[in-house]
C-alpha cells in the first residue's frame, strides 16, 4: 500500500542573514555574506573573532517579556520561529486537535551562554546566588518544550542531540512519526545559540574555527582550497509538517514534501569523518531509498559543506561513490558559506533554501570559492545562483561523533 505523503506548509527562521524565511532567502540568492565580528562576546582572547549572529533579534515581538526572561537565547529564537512557520501555515491549534500534534527539535548545547553564565555566578557569588531557572532555561529539550507550551501542543514530544546533524535527525523522525499515525501535525527543525566564551574556548582549542578575521565575509569558504576552518553561527528554523489529508482537508498552502530521511553512524572517531565517505555515503543512499527515488533523480544537493579541510573532501569522496559519474553534473552548494555554521541548527537553516529552491526552481550559490581543490571536484555553484528545474533536493548533515543525518524534498504534486 502506497504509504500517504507528509507535507511541509509553513516555515519560519531567524538567521544571520535575515529574521524572516524570505529575508533569509533573498539573501542567499545574493550571495550575501551574514558573517561579521563577534558581538555576542568579546572574543579578543581568542583566534577566531567573528561569527553569523542573528541581529537585530527582539523576542519581545513574539512572547511576553516574563518569558523571554525564563527562556535562553536558543529556546527564544525556536519559540519565535513557530510562531512564524504557524503563521505561514495558517495552521490554529484547537483543543480537540492539540493531542494530535507533536513537537520534535534537534539542538547540540542547549544554553551554553546561560551555562557559562551560571557557572560565573557560582563561582564569584555562591551557589545560592544562581537563578531558580538556570536549569530549565539551558536543558536542550526545553526549546521542544517552550513550543509545546506556550502553542498548546499536547501530543508526542521529544529533542534530538546529535550535534551537527540534529535538526535534520529531528525532521526525519518527526516524518517517521506521521508515518507511523501518532499524529497529524509535527512542529520541527532546530536551534543553536551557543555563541560564548565556553563555546569559542572548546572549538579554538581543538582548531577547527576559521582564523581569518581579517575578511569575516571570505572566511566561510566550503571546498574551496584556502578553507581553513568553520566559522560559528547560531539561528534556528521550523518547519510546519503535515499528513496531506490532514493539510488538504484544511485547505492549506502545501509548499512541497518531505520524502526521505537517512540516519547512520561512522563508528570511527569523536570527531573526524571517515576517510572513505562508507557512513555519509549509507545515510544519502537510505533518504533516497526511503523516498522511493534513485541517484538519477536528485536535482540538487544542499551540501553539510562546513569549510573545514577534512569534512568538505570526505563529503565529496561520499557523494562521489553514491552518484558515481552523475556526481558531476549535480549542482552542490553549502548555505554555510554565507551563514557559518549553526551546529545542531544548520539541518533545520537548510530546509529553507531547500524548500525554495523547489518552489522558485534556482539554487543558491556557494560564496568564496575561488580556489580549486583537486579533492573537492563537483560543480559548487560557485559565487553565483543558479536558475533550473528542481524537483528533487538531498540535504546533508554529519555531525561530531560520526552521526549521519539525510533528508530528502521532493515538488509535490
Amino acid at each position: 500500500m502506497e504509504r500517504e505523503k507528509i507535507v511541509i506548509t509553513g516555515v519560519g527562521g531567524f538567521t544571520p542573514l535575515g529574521n524572516s524565511p524570505e529575508e533569509f532567502w533573498s539573501g542567499l540568492i545574493a550571495g550575501k555574506s551574514g558573517i561579521g565580528p563577534m558581538t555576542l562576546c568579546d572574543p579578543s582572547d581568542y583566534p577566531c573573532q567573528i561569527a553569523g549572529e542573528v541581529n537585530k533579534f527582539d523576542p519581545g515581538q513574539y512572547l511576553h517579556v516574563k518569558e523571554t526572561k525564563r527562556m535562553a537565547r536558543f529556546s527564544q529564537l525556536a519559540v519565535s520561529a513557530a510562531i512564524q512557520a504557524m503563521d505561514m501555515s495558517e495552521l490554529i491549534v484547537t483543543p480537540g486537535e492539540s493531542t494530535r500534534m507533536g513537537v520534535i527539535l534537534g539542538n547540540g548545547n542547549g544554553g551554553f551562554p546561560t551555562t557559562e553564565s551560571g557557572v560565573r555566578t557560582m563561582i564569584e557569588k555562591g551557589g545560592m546566588k544562581v537563578s531558580p531557572f538556570f536549569m530549565p532555561m539551558i536543558l536542550p529539550n526545553m526549546a521542544a518544550s517552550n513550543i509545546s507550551r506556550i502553542l498548546g501542543i499536547k501530543g508526542y514530544n521529544s529533542t534530538v542531540v546529535t550535534a551537527c546533524s540534529a535538526s535534520n535527525q529531528a525532521m526525519g523522525e518527526a516524518l517517521e512519526v506521521l508515518r507511523r499515525g501518532v499524529a497529524d501535525v509535527m512542529i520541527t527543525g532546530g536551534t543553536e545559540a551557543g555563541i560564548s566564551h565556553l563555546g569559542l574556548s572548546g572549538f579554538c582549542s581543538m582548531r577547527a574555527l576559521t582564523t581569518n578575521n581579517s575578511n569575516p565575509g571570505e572566511a566561510s569558504r566550503p571546498f574551496d582550497a584556502k578553507r581553513d576552518g568553520f566559522v560559528p553561527a547560531e539561528g534556528a528554523a521550523i518547519l510546519v509538517l503535515e499528513t496531506e489529508k490532514h493539510a488538504i482537508d484544511r485547505g492549506a498552502k502545501i509548499l512541497c514534501e518531505l520524502a526521505g530521511f537517512g540516519s547512520t553512524s561512522d563508528a570511527f572517531h569523536p570527531v573526524h569523518p571517515e576517510d572513505s565517505g562508507d557512513g555519509a555515503m549509507r545515510a544519502m543512499e537510505q533518504a533516497l531509498g526511503d523516498a522511493g527515488i534513485t541517484v538519477d533523480d536528485v536535482d540538487y544537493i544542499n551540501a553539510h559543506g562546513t569549510s573545514t579541510q577534512i569534512n568538505d573532501a570526505v563529503e565529496t569522496t561520499a557523494i562521489k561513490r553514491l552518484f558515481g559519474k552523475r556526481a558531476y553534473n549535480i549542482p552542490v552548494s553549502s548555505t554555510k558559506s554565507m551563514i557559518g555554521h549553526s551546529l545542531g541548527a544548520s539541518g533545520a537553516l537548510e530546509a529553507i533554501p531547500c524548500i525554495y529552491s523547489i518552489v522558485e526552481n534556482i539554487v543558491h550559490p556557494t560564496i568564496n570559492y575561488q580556489f580549486a581543490d583537486p579533492k573537492c571536484d563537483l560543480d559548487y555553484v560557485p559565487n553565483r545562483a543558479r536558475e533550473m528545474n528542481v524537483e528533487v533536493v538531498l540535504s546533508n548533515s554529519f555531525g561530531f561523533g560520526g552521526q549521519n543525518a539525510c533528508i530528502v524534498f521532493k515538488r509535490y504534486s
